[in-house]
């Protein structure tokens, strides 16, 4: 069974924030969102992770209507499940809960399994010079390669 490769990247991520710790999370899915996933149709770049009653959710996370869905379609931005081991979610509930600190998604694919995955993260979110920063190590390296090029 050959299916294209699903990956779905949170490209702000990396740029508002400092990544220091990543897992691998399954989500709890309807059926349609399935179908729209593997279409590619998902936004994850405004979305975030909070406790919610003692499990981790993600949050606006945008999954497109399925386009042949009837009736049992699904919410485009309802809150969704997300399924990792009670020792990560003790960790990031301790984590998440000092100041500074928060879950992001980075990206959304799907296994080998034909599972939809979501690999999180605990950030730390950068200040504007650091933002600064990181858009002169970008232009340096994109002068740098275009100079070894030529």
């Amino acid at each position: 069974m050959s299916q294209d490769k699903i990956y779905i990247k949170n490209k702000k991520a990396y740029f508002e924030y400092h990544v220091l710790d990543k897992y691998v999370a399954g989500i709890q899915l309807l059926g349609t969102e399935i179908k729209s996933i593997r279409q590619g149709k998902a936004n994850i770049n405004d979305a975030f992770c909070s406790f919610i009653n003692g499990q981790l959710y993600v949050r606006n996370l945008h999954i497109s209507e399925y386009s042949f869905g009837s009736f049992y379609n699904h919410e485009a931005k309802r809150d969704r499940v997300l399924l990792l081991n009670k020792k990560e979610l003790k960790k990031l509930l301790t984590k998440g809960e000092e100041r500074g600190f928060t879950i992001i998604p980075l990206a959304l694919f799907i296994s080998e399994r034909g599972f939809a995955k979501l690999e999180i993260a605990l950030a730390q979110g950068k200040k504007d010079f650091d933002k600064r920063e990181t858009m002169k190590e970008r232009d340096s390296k994109r002068e740098l390669d275009r100079v070894m090029k030529s």
